[in-house]
């Protein structure tokens, strides 16, 4: 088990950027998971994370209009499905993330987090490094 594609979830749960915050909080607690995917004709356009949807939304007292798109963040890293397990391990070690959306073809084709790595005896070391530069402490903003 090297690549991602091995160990990808392929049925992933996404939202569009016109949808509102609640379907995304939905789908959220539906598939108990805290990011999901903003997919547009098939191609990923952000991730909306439960921290976005709390920060972005709920701490500004905004309502169900409020669309995906207006909280998502856009900056997008993504992974191949042939990419090697270490390799996904660094990049988001590098970028801080702990989900890592995987694209083949520009579309969106499964998902990678921190747990599936972790999980896996054999990858618990990627995981462990992964998480140790993603987990850096950062300082409140007052």
């Amino acid at each position: 088990m090297n690549q991602l594609r091995q160990i990808m979830t392929q049925s992933v749960a996404s939202v569009s950027p016109q949808d509102n915050v609640y379907k995304a909080a939905s789908l959220m607690k539906q598939h108990n998971i805290g990011a999901v995917p903003v997919v547009e004709n098939g191609q990923i356009r952000g991730m909306v994370t439960d921290r976005d949807l709390v920060l972005r939304a709920l701490a500004d007292q905004q309502n169900e209009a409020v669309s995906v798109g207006e909280v998502m963040s856009n900056q997008v890293v993504s992974g191949s499905p042939d990419m090697t397990v270490g390799e996904a391990s660094q990049l988001m070690a590098q970028n801080q993330i702990r989900r890592l959306p995987v694209v083949e073809n520009n579309q969106l084709v499964g998902m990678v987090s921190l747990g599936d790595l972790a999980v896996r005896n054999t990858l618990s070391n990627e995981a462990g490094q992964a998480l140790s530069n993603i987990s850096k402490p950062s300082s409140p903003q007052m």
